[in-house]
């Protein structure tokens, strides 16, 4: 068994105004182009005022015997998480999907720096009530199911949220589907987003809405995810009789590939994402893994 002292990860991503001035260069520019768009940087700057202020609360939050580190966004297909981490997610909701797919087991703590902007759904606790969540996280979890998109040649992609399978621009994809019943379809579409419980909050809830026959969405600690064609086309060479379902543990959606350019990328992450090439095959269905969302 491991001696190390427990870690705490933080993870934020860059705020709007590190983004303007990224592309921009200085205040005054930045300033200048959001005023041409009817926009104040006072605004912008408040906000990114009110991440940094919760990140320095955070980091005063954990015990000076832990270790520390932090982590942008950007970096997490890069960084090796450890079994002793305690993962602090800064930022709004879909912060923590980002990370949950790079974890295995760490308990993760989402922290919202602007109360009452975000739906707190995974960011439930403030900088203030850090301190005393860390002195029981691992204590306090509760799981969530998470999707799973694998390869033909094994490669795996998980995420919290939803998957989503299509052409890397977003066009027409062709490929050809197959439902756990034994039922096939070639279908020209934008896409195939299959989502959890968690991700029924979001894209799949969006989606869901717009269909007068959509399956009952899964609660998120349900091991049930439920998936959805985005705009199927009808032609003599592709239908639009299956386009959403559900799938129960142990069920598996698969697709086949029949173009170029076809991915996969979990809960927006494109840039992290599976490339298919022609005749190879993806199943998603419900991950063995779980995030650990402390509650």
């Amino acid at each position: 068994m491991s001696t190390l002292a427990p870690r705490a990860v933080m993870v934020s991503r860059r705020s709007e105004l590190d983004e303007l001035l990224a592309r921009h260069g200085t205040r005054a520019a930045a300033d200048y182009y959001l005023r041409q768009r009817g926009r104040d940087l006072e605004e912008v700057a408040a906000r990114h005022a009110a991440l940094q202020g919760a990140l320095a609360a955070a980091g005063a939050a954990v015990p000076a015997d832990w270790r520390r580190g932090h982590i942008d966004r950007d970096d997490l297909p890069r960084f090796l998480f450890g079994p002793e981490d305690v993962v602090i997610a800064v930022g709004q909701d879909g912060l923590v999907a980002n990370v949950a797919k790079y974890l295995d087991g760490q308990p993760v703590i989402g922290v919202d720096p602007e109360p009452g902007r975000n739906p707190g759904v995974l960011v439930r606790h403030t900088p203030k009530t850090l301190q005393k969540v860390l002195q029981n996280a691992r204590d306090n979890t509760e799981e969530r199911t998470m999707v799973s998109a694998r390869l033909d040649d094994g490669q795996e992609l998980l995420g919290l949220n939803e998957v989503y399978f299509g052409h890397v621009s977003h066009q027409s994809a062709r490929y050809t589907l197959s439902t756990p019943g034994g039922d096939r379809e070639r279908h020209s579409s934008s896409g195939v987003v299959a989502g959890t419980g968690t991700g029924a909050t979001g894209w799949c809830s969006s989606i869901a809405r717009e269909r007068a026959a959509a399956p009952g969405l899964p609660g998120p600690r349900e091991a049930a995810l439920c998936w959805f064609v985005r705009e199927a086309w009808p032609s003599p060479a592709t239908g639009v009789a299956l386009t959403s379902g559900r799938l129960e543990q142990d069920q598996r959606l698969e697709l086949t590939c029949e173009g170029e350019r076809l991915v996969v990328f979990a809960d927006g992450l494109e840039a992290d994402r599976l490339e298919l090439a022609w005749g190879q095959r993806v199943s998603i269905g419900v991950a063995q893994r779980r995030l650990n969302l402390v509650m």
